[in-house]
């Protein structure tokens, strides 16, 4: 029966008013309370929200227009259902079966949703809602695709060197290289993985033993289900080196944020630390930071299951792209494949959600006594106030030195040969320091 004349609504209404409904749904869904914070309940959420966009169009505009757009049914029930299985299937099957199925479905059913709508859909919300709308899914479609090839075969392409070391209830990448002692353990800063240290590893492994890792969910470590601070940073790392049989005293060294995970290492084991190279280290918390009350919401792990979730569309892998382009060739194609995944997405996330707590626990340091230290600084882009975190990081111990490296950045300490020399010359020099008994001098 036809729908009165005075009862009809636009159809254009219709779509748009359905469509947002829809992302609304999705948008208070992903931050409901009784939605569990990770990639598979958000991701799930969210296209049943989508659905619900599509079916509304669907039902509504054959209720109350003279354009009925029954084909949005198709939509609904293919987002509803993936949804469904995202939200109730094993990680197995929604990572390493859905990943194949779900692009090259997704773009079928977008090609045929546009061709309805050019039929059926005689409103100039079909150009400017609807056809945006079928692009971004398009686009979802080719890059989830992309993403899900790339990744196959960059785990062929760049296998992974060293071996998987379980740490308990996950596993993690380690690489020992070289010979001689003390054995020096990199840690790379926030965000970083092992491939970021490719200039400094090769340098030292030429004078002594030099071990890199990956924190849990970077580079070839599995994901861990706890909370990765400084604390179960510094736990982990331990049982890695002990049961990968890596004897200590060790010489630490760590860029960044890494250089909490050293000091909370130190401070925990210090029996097992010979000596620290701190390079443009995160300062601690200082005496007078109240410690952040734990909340029950996690607003940070939410986000963290989006970025997770826009990594496996191709978003992470085309700003990689632009990046690590100073590393040596083989660091940089490592760094730009395994920093692109989401479970890298997410960590990094993750790591600067409890980076308060990380500082917090760094400074449970508070005397390196006179084993040898060496304080490197970058002289360009510090925030006020840094230089000084710098030279109290010195004073821990007795036989320390801060040196500044001119020109040098942040990230350039790492990813710039030169500077990244700097970095290889203190860790030889706190070597040395270790195996003549000798105190550090000034170059």
């Amino acid at each position: 029966m036809d729908t009165p004349a005075r009862n009809r609504v636009r159809i254009g209404r219709i779509v748009t008013g359905s469509l947002a409904m829809g992302l609304f749904v999705a948008v208070v869904l992903i931050f409901a309370p009784f939605v569990d914070a990770n990639e598979n309940a958000v991701t799930g959420v969210v296209l049943l929200g989508f659905a619900l966009g599509w079916a509304l169009s669907a039902v509504l505009s054959t209720r109350w227009s003279d354009q009925p757009q029954r084909w949005a049914a198709a939509p609904a029930l293919f987002m509803g259902v993936s949804g469904v299985i995202v939200l109730v299937g094993s990680d197995a099957l929604v990572h390493d079966v859905l990943s194949w199925v779900w692009p090259p479905a997704l773009l079928v059913l977008v090609v045929w949703m546009y061709l309805r709508a050019r039929r059926q859909l005689h409103s100039r919300s079909r150009r400017w809602v609807l056809n945006p709308v079928l692009v971004v899914l398009a686009l979802a479609s080719v890059g989830a695709g992309y993403e899900t090839l790339r990744e196959s075969l960059d785990a062929n392409a760049y296998a992974m060197p060293g071996r998987l070391i379980d740490v308990g209830g996950h596993k993690l990448h380690l690489n020992c290289t070289g010979s001689g002692s003390p054995t020096v353990v990199l840690e790379p800063g926030g965000g970083a993985m092992s491939s970021d240290l490719g200039w400094i590893a090769p340098s030292v492994a030429r004078d002594t033993r030099v071990c890199v890792y990956d924190r849990a969910g970077r580079g070839w470590s599995e994901s861990a289900d706890d909370k990765q601070d400084g604390a179960q940073i510094a736990t982990d790392l331990h049982t890695l080196l002990h049961h990968g049989r890596v004897p200590g005293p060790y010489v630490l060294a760590g860029h960044s944020f890494g250089g909490l995970y050293v000091l909370t290492f130190t401070a925990r084991y210090p029996d097992e630390v010979a000596g620290l190279v701190l390079v443009d280290s995160t300062g601690p918390a200082s005496d007078s930071s109240p410690a952040g009350a734990p909340s029950s919401y996690d607003l940070t792990g939410r986000v963290s299951a989006m970025a997770a979730a826009s990594a496996r569309i191709g978003t992470a892998r085309l700003l990689a792209h632009f990046s690590y382009g100073s590393l040596p060739p083989r660091s940089r194609d490592e760094a730009r494949a395994l920093t692109a995944t989401a479970s890298h997405a997410g960590s990094y996330i993750d790591e600067f959600a409890v980076a308060n707590t990380s500082m917090d626990q760094a400074r449970a340091l508070r005397d390196f006594g006179e084993k040898p230290l060496i304080v490197l600084t970058a002289d360009r882009g510090n925030a006020e106030g840094w230089m000084s975190k710098q030279d109290k990081l010195a004073r821990l111990s007795t036989n320390s030195l801060h040196r500044v490296v001119a020109g040098a950045t942040h990230d350039s300490l790492l990813a710039d040969e030169d500077d990244a020399a700097k970095v290889s010359q203190a860790i030889r020099d706190v070597v040395a320091s270790l195996r003549t008994s000798t105190a550090l001098s000034s170059p």
